[in-house]
């Protein structure tokens, strides 16, 4: 009787709950991550989820009401992620968040693309029953996603699919150049897959990978991991160039809107020829006196 007294005493109980996993890994995530660093993974979730656009000014007021934070670990975040090229310092302004030119972006995926196909072919060579398991199982996980529509629920399983193979390829090198060009391109990325009805497309090309690493054929893992990246490119562009669209037909009422009242102020006599008529005969009058 006194153990069980002991095992229900708020003392152990205490202990108990003090002894728990989950408990250890938020004091073990505290003990390895620098406020700075959880900062600066919140401020890449933004970047990613498209909560800040390119070009944008990083408010560090507002960042620091939001957070919870001091401005010093946002400007300390700020200066990690402009060391990854996600944000721009421009000296007495401040910090902005990148955006890469066209030529940037092409020349960057371009690159990706190279790589992800070679880590592909890598992995095609050496892939294990338990790897491909892992990998089915984020096809089917993306595949329920495809058909919800949901855009922002698929981008991050997508990235993990991406982050599996780099890491099953083995080779930390290769890994460490394609994460780089992974942080750059992330907005691309994320543009690429906006419109649900290139979802299904990107799942499918996924699993033309993992079927080629199964049959452990290196050469079509390497031309199907190499093909994903570049059709990529070519779904931002198009949806780049969808949304100047969409943008300039919202534009386009405004404008002529301006025009129409424009039109009417001339016929009618504009303000500035109403302004210019009194100064005309003030003018006179000045000549006569």
């Amino acid at each position: 009787m006194p153990a069980a007294a002991t095992v229900n005493s708020p003392r152990h109980a205490m202990s108990d709950t003090l002894n728990q996993p989950t408990s250890f890994s938020a004091i073990d995530f505290l003990r390895t991550k620098s406020l700075a660093n959880v900062v600066q993974a919140e401020i890449e979730r933004m970047i990613i989820d498209g909560e800040f656009q390119p070009n944008e000014r990083v408010n560090e007021n507002a960042l620091s009401q939001r957070l919870g934070v001091s401005r010093g670990p946002i400007r300390e975040a700020c200066s990690a992620l402009a060391a990854m090229g996600l944000i721009e310092i421009i000296p007495n302004r401040g910090f902005f968040i990148r955006a890469l030119s066209s030529d940037e972006s092409q020349d960057l995926s371009e690159a990706r693309a190279g790589i992800f196909g070679c880590m592909a072919m890598m992995l095609a060579e050496r892939v294990t029953v338990a790897q491909i398991a892992i990998l089915r199982a984020l096809l089917a996980r993306m595949d329920e996603i495809v058909a919800l529509g949901e855009v922002h629920t698929y981008y991050p399983v997508n990235l993990e699919f991406h982050k599996q193979i780099a890491s099953m390829a083995g080779n930390n090198r290769l890994g460490s150049i394609y994460q780089s060009f992974v942080r750059e391109l992330h907005i691309q990325r994320y543009r690429a897959l906006s419109s649900p009805d290139v979802l299904h497309i990107s799942n499918a090309e996924h699993r033309e990978i993992v079927d080629a690493v199964e049959a452990r054929d290196p050469v079509r893992a390497l031309i199907a991991g190499r093909a994903h990246i570049l059709n990529g490119i070519v779904r931002a562009k198009k949806a780049q160039q969808a949304g100047e669209a969409t943008a300039q037909a919202k534009a386009a009422p405004r404008r002529t809107r301006r025009t129409a009242a424009a039109m009417e102020e001339t016929a009618a006599g504009t303000p500035a020829d109403a302004a210019t008529k009194p100064r005309a005969r003030r003018g006179g009058l000045s000549k006569t006196d």
